[in-house]
């Protein structure tokens, strides 16, 4: 089992669209597949057409008085599972807190589904939290989004020195370059001249309105439009993702 954490303390920037997709695509080709959106606005539950509830809240699963099995949901894919979203996922941080080694409590909770799924996406909310510390904690890859800006990549930097300080192992952070513009001549010197303090995949996301109508269509770009600039090129980030896991 391998769990992927797709992260960045920025909204807006492709992270949960980028978890579905990925998560699409690893379903897809077979492999057992579940998705934890761990965000309380719940998109990543709304592009899977599951109502973002849990039974006795985000504290519930923590403490262990509901189970992660009880909770899963199946999606309309096969090999496709979801953990919902639930607003009390926004207290998540007090309820953490509560336990003597706050920082591993989710690797700890995930870890009997060990046996059940290939791969555990994790969709993370905006924030440095201990929710935070702990999808990057119990995460074997963490994916880093990254529009190709100034204050995007300062944004990947305060990432890296929070994970170093934090002892994250620095060869399971990859990032990627979402919202490409290719019009935008800043895009395009960035891009030509990626950070060298990090491992950059080659496949880039475009600023493309089918990602934007992931909402209306409720669906993985790569189900309605699969042949599309924005489909091709989330097949290709699977590619190089799996080929790098």
């Amino acid at each position: 089992m391998k769990i992927v954490a797709c992260y960045n303390v920025k909204g807006g920037i492709g992270k949960t669209a980028t978890t579905v997709n990925l998560a699409y695509l690893a379903a897809y080709e077979g492999a057992r597949t579940l998705v934890w959106d761990l965000d309380p606005q719940g998109a990543a539950s709304f592009y899977f057409r599951i109502k973002p509830k849990v039974k006795k809240g985000g504290k519930g699963l923590l403490s262990g008085k509901k189970a992660l099995d009880d909770v899963i949901k199946g999606t309309d894919y096969k090999c496709l599972d979801l953990i919902p979203s639930d607003f009390s996922y926004r207290n998540l941080d007090l309820a953490l807190d509560d336990f003597k080694k706050s920082d591993t409590r989710l690797r700890k909770i995930l870890k009997p589904l060990n046996k059940e799924y290939d791969y555990i996406f994790l969709d993370c909310p905006p924030s440095i939290s201990l929710v935070s510390e702990n999808t990057l904690i119990a995460a074997d890859a963490i994916i880093i989004p990254t529009i190709p800006t100034t204050l995007s990549l300062r944004t990947l930097d305060q990432i890296l020195d929070f994970c170093k300080k934090m002892g994250i192992a620095h060869d399971k952070i990859l990032t990627f370059f979402s919202m490409v513009d290719s019009r935008k001549k800043l895009h395009k010197q960035i891009i030509e001249n990626p950070p060298q303090n990090v491992r950059v995949l080659k496949a880039r996301i475009p600023y493309a309105s089918d990602i934007e109508l992931m909402g209306v269509h409720r669906q993985p770009v790569c189900v309605f439009a699969k042949n599309s600039r924005a489909g091709k090129a989330y097949q290709a980030l699977w590619d190089e993702f799996r080929r790098s896991y």
